[in-house]
């Protein structure tokens, strides 16, 4: 008779995070954290610095250890299993520390023998598409070369999972470009990235999910467009004939109501539906909306427009 094999369910997380707390005495890291990024997506960790980015980042990779809480990476124990967790990660610091006699290729070479090997014509088709010299000693790299570098020796061994702390800052655009399709090509193959940044409109196009962080505390996860569409929007509606203000000021979400001629502008948040069925009862010319950015999005979480996480 032949066993019978019992395949275990695919892992679908990626990053769990319950009641993260890192505390540095006086000073606030994250403040429970709750967090799930599911396998195989972008997510974008957002926030300015000091808000606890990098401290979260770190506690995954268990060079720090958590004040409180627990955190997994694709269901090992990141703080009882930080070997395994390495494994499967790829990372780029916000600042990295280089052999500054080794050239770039050495140090890919050597980054590549504590992995136990890499596919090296990937690794200079890496540095080919970012425009970097391995033949360079470390010491004479520029910071965004040295960047290029950390991107190499994260992205190499095609890990399943990347770690990336302001990865593209001091890129120049056409590198930042080529950057953003060799995520794509990772996504595809089904890596999962996890990635912090200043650049609003880099989250914006690379991101399935995104979190937004303030003083420690996760303040919003969501899609890119479920937030956009939560946050304020302009929209100026044109009338055949001029339309009293009143006649929308107290709809739900609707703010600054202003009429000029048969021009009425407002603001508005949440949804348009009372917006259009108020407008149904005139003869409209024309409707113009204005989406919010993402810029836009994120400054209501820190002008004082804060919204509790769903």
């Amino acid at each position: 008779m032949f066993a019978v094999l019992e395949l275990e369910a695919p892992m679908t997380e990626a990053i769990r995070i319950e009641k993260l707390t890192k505390s540095y005495g006086k000073e606030r890291g994250v403040i429970d954290l709750d967090l799930v990024v599911e396998a195989g997506e972008v997510f974008g960790y957002l926030g300015p610095n000091g808000a606890g980015k990098t401290t979260t980042i770190r506690t995954l990779l268990d060079l720090i250890r958590p004040t409180s809480g627990r955190c997994w990476i694709f269901g090992l124990d990141c703080q009882e299993q930080p070997i395994e967790v390495h494994k499967k990660v790829g990372y780029v610091p916000g600042e990295l520390a280089l052999y500054p006699k080794l050239t770039g290729e050495q140090t890919a070479r050597h980054f590549a023998a504590l992995r136990g090997g890499v596919d090296m014509g990937w690794m200079r088709e890496l540095a080919d598409r970012l425009d970097f010299d391995l033949k360079r000693p470390a010491k004479a790299y520029s910071s965004g070369n040295k960047r290029k570098l950390g991107l190499i020796l994260a992205l190499m061994s095609r890990p399943d999972l990347l770690l990336l702390d302001e990865a593209s800052a001091g890129l120049d655009p056409l590198v930042t470009q080529n950057f953003y399709k060799i995520l794509e090509e990772m996504k595809a193959a089904g890596s999962t990235i996890f990635f912090s940044s200043h650049n609003l409109p880099e989250v914006e196009r690379i991101s399935d999910r995104v979190g937004i962080i303030r003083e420690g505390r996760l303040v919003a996860v969501e899609g890119v467009g479920d937030l956009k569409a939560k946050a304020l929007r302009r929209i100026e509606i044109q009338f055949h004939r001029p339309v009293p203000a009143a006649a929308f000021e107290g709809l739900p979400g609707v703010q600054d109501v202003k009429a000029r001629g048969r021009r009425l502008t407002f603001t508005v948040r949440g949804s348009i539906d009372s917006i259009f069925k108020a407008a149904a009862q005139h003869t409209v010319n024309n409707v113009i909306s204005h989406e919010p950015s993402l810029e836009e999005v994120f400054l209501t979480f820190y002008d004082g427009g804060t919204q509790d996480a769903s």
